[in-house]
């Protein structure tokens, strides 16, 4: 019998389990409408941030303009949170909710 040492202990292992229940809920990834990006910049940072296709980030831009936002992404929060910082750090209004 090939006995594997465990990498956590019994104490890490319920912590870990907890985490992941708790981070099962999906939220939006929100982007906003502003008077300062262009349609280009927001339609490049959604293919480059959120894995979009041309035409997907182009339909999401669209929304963002005529609606005032846009849930872009779903997902988990830890999954989203990368996502949101690099769209805020591109200079575009963006929350997870």
């Amino acid at each position: 019998m090939n006995m594997q040492p465990l990498e956590h202990t019994a104490e890490e292992e319920i912590e870990i389990l907890l985490e992941n229940l708790v981070d099962t809920e999906e939220h939006d990834l929100v982007v906003f409408n502003d008077d300062v990006n262009t349609f280009e910049h927001v339609t490049k940072i959604l293919i480059k941030v959120c894995k979009h296709s041309q035409e997907q980030a182009e339909q999401c831009t669209l929304i963002i303009h005529y609606r005032g936002k846009c849930a872009v992404k779903k997902g988990s929060e830890n999954q989203l949170k990368p996502m949101c910082q690099s769209i805020l750090d591109a200079g575009i209004q963006a929350a997870i909710v």
